[in-house]
């Protein structure tokens, strides 16, 4: 185990380049034994305790000034279970890598985000999810998970063992302990085939039930300043594979997709009055185009250009109400937006501060370049989401407290109760966690 004090060049930045942290020192244990005495020794020093994987979240819910413990020795697949359809990985493990070991043996998540750089565990507990009619989030795939609690121990958890914390750990916000090792349901490697094309706002929102209804895996982005939006659904395939040649692979997902889009951010930050027509060229940019690929190449794509976001999921319901009053404040505002507003849903589950616990959700997304004030667009995109009780994506930028929470979270004290048992003295507690569930 290396264990590092944090002097000069000790300071930690998320992804997104909004949240820095200085650790007193940082830890990288290969095993759990050594995480567990890691954990112990800040308990026994008067430190607070957190883990961080590759810094994708835009809030500070792995941001501490004790000890960080960085989890990237923890890695690789601890076994397959070909009887009972899982695998079971290390917490460090990137989603990528597990997506490529997983295709290696024939198997593949039934469902993924659209980003693979973060680790199983970063991802999973703060609720990462794609979009499904059916199939939901990566953290309900979990069967089985293994994690060290604050006073040292080791807690293995599923449906059957230890139930209560399975039911909260799967998305645990860092709160109940550290995850060391997550067993996932698995299927046999499957096909999808992709249809992407443009479509005009006004139609999406008409049609949503529809789009939603007859697509196994629906989603668009809406580029604000304009009527369009690019459409994307995802459906199981027969075959034969027809993967995106690699030129046309290239121009669509490197050349526009981040190269000629990071061009138009630089654009626009230098001339905001510009960002409209910047906006109504890119969103004729994309063409239509269909392919059938394996699941992780069809679900996941590069996200080259640095970016902060907000992400609410709200009641599906209410979706085409949400965006036509984002729309509306958009227009009235004066704001200019050149980053698009991404669209998804999720069926409800049962993981206890899942943002689609209890009940069917859809989600949506603002985002603003990296180094751009994106203060007043969230302030008045996150006054919509919170009208219709929407429920802020627990790794990206909110303002939500412990009380609007409690209101939104049907099992919110079921959770905050699991913690004064699991972390009375709260180890694993921060300026985040402090504000979202309380003292």
């Amino acid at each position: 185990m290396s264990s590092t004090a944090s002097g000069k060049n000790g300071t930690w930045r998320n992804w997104g380049g909004n949240v820095t942290a200085r650790p007193a020192r940082e830890v990288t244990p290969a095993s759990v034994d050594e995480l567990a005495e890691a954990v112990r020794r800040a308990a026994e020093d008067g430190l607070k305790v957190k883990a961080v994987g590759t810094g994708h979240s835009f809030t500070s819910i792995a941001a501490t000034d004790g000890v960080l413990i960085r989890p990237q020795l923890l890695t690789g697949i601890r076994g397959i279970d070909r009887d009972d359809m899982t695998v079971t990985v290390e917490a460090g493990t990137p989603l990528k890598r597990l997506n490529l070991a997983l295709a290696r043996e024939g198997l593949s998540l039934t469902n993924m985000g659209d980003i693979m750089e973060q680790t199983v565990s970063g991802a999973t507990s703060t609720g990462t999810h794609g979009t499904g009619r059916e199939s939901a989030s990566i953290a309900a795939q979990i069967k089985g998970l293994e994690l060290v609690t604050a006073d040292g121990s080791v807690l293995t958890c599923s449906e059957k063992e230890n139930p209560e914390v399975f039911a909260a750990a799967r998305i645990g916000l860092g709160a109940l302990g550290i995850v060391t090792a997550i067993t996932f349901a698995v299927e046999p490697l499957f096909l999808l085939t992709a249809r992407e094309e443009p479509m005009p706002f006004d139609r999406v929102l008409a049609d949503f039930d529809e789009l939603w209804a007859e697509n196994e895996h629906f989603e668009f982005y809406w580029f604000p300043h304009t009527g369009s939006t690019n459409t994307k659904r995802n459906n199981r395939s027969a075959g034969p594979a027809k993967p995106v040649g690699q030129v046309p692979g290239w121009i669509e997902d490197e050349f526009l997709s981040n190269g000629v889009f990071q061009v138009a951010q630089w654009v626009g930050r230098a001339a905001p009055a510009a960002i409209p027509s910047i906006a109504r060229l890119s969103s004729k940019a994309l063409s239509a185009r269909t392919y059938t690929d394996i699941p992780y190449r069809v679900f996941t794509s590069p996200r080259r250009v640095r970016f902060v976001e907000m992400e609410y999921a709200v009641p599906r319901a209410a979706v085409t109400e949400v965006l036509r009053e984002l729309r509306t404040t958009v227009e009235r505002s004066g704001l200019r937006i050149s980053f698009p507003v991404e669209v998804r849903t999720a069926p409800a589950d049962d993981i206890t501060l899942s943002t689609a616990s209890g009940r069917d959700s859809a989600y949506v997304a603002v985002h603003m370049v990296k180094g751009t004030p994106y203060q007043a667009y969230f302030t008045a995109a996150e006054r919509i989401f919170t009208a219709h009780e929407g429920r802020p994506h627990w790794g990206k930028v909110n303002t939500r407290d412990a009380e609007y929470l409690a209101r939104v979270y049907p099992r919110f004290g079921e959770f905050t109760a699991l913690r004064d048992r699991l972390d009375p003295d709260r180890l694993f507690q921060n300026d985040y966690l402090r504000r979202v569930l309380g003292a």
